[in-house]
């Protein structure tokens, strides 16, 4: 078991140390990462009740997850550089506060421009804390089974933060009404930010202050690392245009002006945003190098077409064919999602860190991919017959093992031989990838099914999911072949 010592006084392969400062870490980092993660689910269930006590005038509810959505997105690179230029334990520390801080006002909002005011805040202090998660615990755990293991654990909570905020979005809402899923992220917050301060944990890698990169002169001595700011001014905006968007998209379809002007305005953003990367930034925000590793590149390209099935999409679909198809109450349809995380936890946490030791990891990340895409096809022809068992259970043990086998080697590719004064921002690049292709995914997708506010074609849904699924493992193919060494 984890922390246990062997005869010959060596440690197991691959175990965690339960007194030292990488297993603190690794717990540190998984909660904060649950609490980002169960954030962007567990207001969905709320919302009626946001409406009705606030009063929320007709379209304005959704930016409630917009606001939310929009600030995440658009500053995820920004929270990641950071990270490496300031110290991730600093950043995390600051990312916890303003997220901390953040819930409490929206808790205690009056208003829907203080709540929206306070999602907006928890966003932004999301976009700080889930690369810096990350980076800890790449810094905690070099390369090799440990890291593997641990990133097993880090990606098995991420996705058990999603489902569970749909159980307790609904459990909170129906006990102690919608202001609670807000304020619980209060002591949580509070808990973390202490243990923080008071825990064990490995420092920072030598910043840029001291260990510059290749392409830019070592700035002089005792000299504070500069943030890349018309990096980051450009950064932002292109992606939270995009974002909006595509927001915008979901509700008022794309040849809508709005939404031209703002996917168009996004990709302006985003051309300038790569000329200063690379042609005029001493310190980039996104470091052109990190592009030219083929596991990164190919790496995030995977992420975002698995984004697009793998995120918000499966989870907003299932939701409204289990209660519309299905007839499902909201508290039972967050019920229903629990073997979703079951498998997910179990495969990611005790199988696939076992098979990447003995397998390349893009054989795994392939056959995920495939296995993924075998449980949407079966999704897509599941009816009202079928009942929770043919209709949800089996094909949610089905995608959830791809999804288990997918993940963990994926976000290994991304992360392996990035160089440590880097790290920050292979994360915050690894994030964004994930979070736009939900966005794109769940924008396209809601395209095929009808009608955004309540989706009637499933079938076409999960089958257009399935062929996304297969087009990530053909792309998988280009990843070099690698595997977690002994």
């Amino acid at each position: 078991m984890p922390g246990s010592v062997r005869a010959d006084g060596r440690r197991p392969r691959g175990s965690l140390r339960r007194g030292g400062a990488p297993w603190w870490v690794l717990a540190l980092a998984c909660s904060a990462q649950f609490l980002v993660v169960l954030d962007v689910s567990v207001v969905n269930v709320a919302l009626p009740a946001v409406r009705d006590s606030l009063g929320f005038r007709s379209g304005g509810l959704a930016w409630v997850a917009n606001s939310y959505a929009l600030a995440f997105a658009g500053c995820l690179l920004l929270g990641g550089r950071l990270a490496d230029l300031y110290g991730h334990r600093r950043v995390f520390a600051c990312g916890l506060a303003l997220f901390t801080g953040a819930s409490l006002a929206g808790g205690l909002a009056t208003t829907p421009a203080a709540l929206l005011a306070a999602r907006t805040g928890q966003g932004l202090g999301a976009a700080v804390l889930a690369p810096a998660t990350l980076t800890l615990v790449t810094a905690a755990f070099p390369e090799g089974v440990r890291r593997a293991r641990a990133l097993a654990v880090w990606t098995a909570v991420s996705s058990a933060g999603g489902a569970a905020g749909n159980v307790l979005g609904g459990l909170l809402t129906e006990t102690l009404g919608w202001r609670s899923v807000l304020l619980v992220n209060v002591p949580a917050g509070l808990a973390l930010l202490v243990a923080a301060r008071t825990g064990r944990t490995p420092r920072a890698p030598r910043s840029p202050r001291t260990a510059p990169a290749p392409e830019a002169p070592a700035p002089g001595p005792g000299r504070p690392a500069r943030l890349d700011v018309p990096g980051a001014v450009t950064a932002t905006a292109g992606a939270a245009a995009l974002t909006y968007g595509l927001s915008s998209a979901q509700e008022s379809g794309w040849g809508a002006p709005g939404t031209l002007c703002a996917l168009l305005g996004g990709a302006v953003a985003l051309a300038v945003f790569a000329l200063v990367e690379i042609r005029y930034a001493a310190r980039p925000l996104l470091p052109p190098r990190l592009l030219r590793l083929r596991a990164v590149a190919v790496g995030n390209a995977l992420m975002l077409l698995a984004g697009a099935c793998l995120q918000t999409p499966v989870w907003y679909f299932l939701t409204f064919y289990m209660q519309d198809v299905l007839g499902y109450s909201a508290l039972r349809t967050g019920l229903g999602f629990l073997p979703h995380t079951l498998v997910a936890v179990v495969v990611g946490v005790r199988v696939t860190p076992y098979l990447m030791r003995r397998l390349p990891h893009r054989t795994l990340i392939v056959t995920g991919a495939l296995v993924c895409a075998a449980g949407f096809l079966w999704q897509s022809r599941a009816g009202a017959g079928d009942g929770y068992p043919g209709g949800v259970l089996g094909p949610a043990v089905v995608f959830s093992l791809g999804g288990a086998l997918f993940s963990t080697p994926a976000t290994a590719q991304v992360t392996s031989g990035v160089p440590a004064a880097d790290a920050g921002a292979a994360a915050g690049l690894m994030n964004t990838a994930k979070q736009f292709g939900g966005a794109l995914g769940l924008a396209a997708l809601l395209s095929l099914s009808g009608d955004a506010a309540r989706p009637d074609d499933h079938t076409a849904v999960f089958l257009a999911m399935a062929a996304l699924l297969l087009a990530t493992a053909a792309l998988a193919l280009l990843l070099p072949r690698t595997r977690t060494p002994d």
